[in-house]
């Protein structure tokens, strides 16, 4: 038994979480992949550019001293033999659904945090102690069998989710660590940590607690609830305190989709006006397609774009509501009119650009305008028949002319929080080339 700090009280609590955290997830899939990119640091990035920065780097590239988002050319100076790699998204996805179906095969997966993190509830006999770490080695091993030995993963088992997250990365690579209160492990294993390896601590509060002299998890502790949600300004502090003394509380959830985008870092041929409005054009439709997917309207459009001399240019448009294409195609020319009409933006040349769509609103919330209504479904049926011969037989089959050119760029992505449908942005396999029946 490990000594109680006199400092803190806690009433024994049961394991209830396990988390699975895979390790320099898409570098790993490349190297399972590509046996000769096995034991060799690996830099992942969006686009072959030396400008570009790395999305994910090997465990091998870590210990190099590189983190994600470093540049290429700063990338191969402090790491000599680095091999850079596309990004391949849908590959991806394929591994992480196979894992999660390996996970699943081990122990119900209640909770798919993004697509290198899972949490699973730990129910009944399985809280005890014993139980949780045997499962915890069969994911391991059954992962290994099945998807292959470069998919390493770090696990954390604790009283709730937020915990088994911390767990999860105090012990990288291929970890295992339980924080178990009947052990006196809460908090005395945590205490050392700094508030920012806390998920839900970002740089923003951690500098808000750093101000009132909070720089380690030790501090954190030693605040009281009213303190914390003081700090926080709300109940997300209250909530932080509940879970860090160990109470079962749901997942911090997001409120709902609030904006629907796309961005993408423009390779260097593509550096200029024309080709990064057809590239725009390109992700809105992407974005479009997403929002009738989503059974979603939009009722502002965003553009924005970065320059290589650093500086950025964004505008937005408000109007009635819409999952138009042809409708959001027109403002994003007025809005592109806008920036070329400015002297001092209209001659850089794009390096970043994107599209957000923002004030979402559910299709069964959505009025359409009552001079617009049956131009509005007849326009449905059209785009509708358009999503799907894309989803058939590819993606931009069939697409409109403001793209033209640029349907090559800006492919799928994943981002941290989202992992995005092949089905809908690439092609649904699951059809085989064949329309559904009774949508003909």
């Amino acid at each position: 038994m490990h000594p109680r700090d006199s400092r803190f009280s806690f009433s024994v609590v049961p394991l209830r979480a396990l988390v699975v955290d895979f390790n320099s997830f898409f570098a790993s899939v490349e190297q399972q992949e590509r046996p000769e990119l096995r034991g060799r640091p690996v830099g992942i990035v969006p686009v072959m550019a030396e400008t570009t920065g790395c999305i994910a780097v090997s465990l091998e590239a870590k210990k190099a001293g590189l983190t994600r988002n470093v540049r290429v050319a700063e990338a191969r100076r402090m790491c000599p033999g680095l091999h850079i790699v596309e990004s391949r998204p849908e590959v991806y996805i394929d591994y992480h659904r196979r894992l999660v179906d390996i996970i699943e095969s081990c122990i119900h997966v209640s909770k798919v945090q993004s697509i290198d993190e899972v949490t699973c509830e730990l129910r009944g006999t399985w809280s005890e102690p014993a139980k949780a770490v045997a499962v915890a080695k069969k994911i391991k091993a059954e992962i290994a069998r099945r998807a292959g030995e470069c998919l390493r993963s770090s696990i954390g088992i604790a009283p709730n989710w937020l915990l088994a997250k911390v767990a999860s990365d105090m012990q990288k690579p291929d970890g295992l660590v339980v924080l178990n209160d009947d052990e006196g492990d809460i908090p005395a294993k945590l205490l050392h940590l700094r508030p920012s390896d806390i998920s839900g601590i970002g740089r923003g509060m951690d500098e808000r607690l750093r101000i009132r002299g909070v720089d380690t998890v030790a501090k954190l502790y030693a605040l009281s609830r009213d303190e914390m949600r003081a700090i926080w300004r709300g109940v997300v502090g209250d909530r932080l305190w509940r879970l860090l003394h160990c109470e079962d509380l749901p997942f911090f959830e997001q409120e709902g989709d609030k904006s629907v985008g796309h961005g993408h870092v423009l390779p260097p041929e593509l550096r200029n006006n024309t080709a990064a409005l057809a590239v725009l054009h390109r992700l809105l439709q992407k974005a479009a397609m997403r929002l009738r997917d989503s059974g979603l309207f939009a009722g502002g459009l965003q553009v924005y774009a970065a320059h290589g001399d650093d500086t950025t240019w964004s505008d937005a448009l408000h109007f009635n509501e819409t999952q138009d294409t042809i409708a959001l195609t027109r403002a994003l020319s007025q809005l592109w009119a806008r920036r070329m009409a400015k002297p001092g933006v209209a001659k850089k040349a794009p390096v970043r650009i994107g599209v957000m769509l923002f004030r979402l609103l559910k299709a069964e919330a959505h009025t359409p305008d009552l001079f617009e209504a049956a131009n509005e479904r007849a326009r449905g049926r059209l785009l509708g028949a358009m999503d799907e011969i894309n989803r058939v037989l590819g993606k931009n089959t069939v697409y409109f002319g403001g793209a033209h050119g640029a349907t090559a760029d800006a492919p799928m992505r994943i981002a941290f929080t989202r992992i995005p449908k092949p089905e809908l942005e690439e092609i649904d396999k699951s059809l085989k080339g064949r329309f559904r029946r009774g949508n003909q």
